[in-house]
């Protein structure tokens, strides 16, 4: 349990895991990411570091889309993220978190800091940064927990590159070891004991 969420509740943020989805990850399928490995890696380190730190976890799918239709596998969690009984879930069917009313509404009803990774930074991630910076929300991006497609012609590395510079517009654009250490439960600072110490 995280002391923070006692101490001053809206200083703790909500890990918002967006589009966690086979789409992505399977080879062949239109919106495979080619570099979604270490994305995932820094996806899984936030999330472990969420859960131990009792920092809220909401899972952002895409449902009602072509390519996501609800039972196919396409549209399931990757493995090993899938959500547990604790965590929020929210489905939309266009690019920012926000289409969908509920996720609005609990994000703005308990002035959430939104901590975004996930798919596909060129669009959920970019859209949810800028709909929450337009509501007021404080926004972080794990520019290193994300990946984006090629566009035009120009590289997957690029783009993103290119939108985690675009992204600080909106939001703070953190690599998530940073995050992780800035957001680490609170510990009071020792007391000392002994008189003795103190000379």
């Amino acid at each position: 349990m995280n002391p923070a969420l006692y101490r001053r509740p809206s200083s703790v943020p909500v890990l918002v895991l967006v589009d966690m989805q086979q789409e992505y990850e399977i080879a062949g399928r239109p919106l495979a990411l080619a570099g979604i490995a270490p994305a995932l890696q820094k996806c899984r380190l936030a999330l472990d570091h969420a859960r131990e730190s009792g920092i809220p976890v909401a899972y952002v799918r895409w449902i009602g889309a072509p390519l996501f239709q609800a039972g196919t596998r396409f549209a399931r969690w990757i493995e090993g993220f899938e959500p547990h009984g604790c965590d929020m879930i929210f489905d939309r069917d266009r690019p920012s978190c926000y289409a969908s009313p509920a996720f609005a509404d609990a994000m703005e009803r308990g002035g959430a800091q939104l901590v975004i990774a996930g798919f596909a930074g060129e669009a959920a991630c970019l859209a949810t940064a800028i709909d929450g910076f337009h509501r007021g929300q404080e926004v972080t991006f794990l520019a290193d927990a994300s990946a984006s497609h090629d566009l035009e012609g120009i590289s997957a590395d690029d783009i993103h590159r290119s939108v985690s510079a675009v992204m600080r517009v909106f939001a703070d654009v953190m690599d998530t070891q940073s995050w992780v250490a800035a957001s680490a439960p609170y510990r009071p600072t020792p007391t000392v004991s002994n008189p003795a110490a103190r000379q």
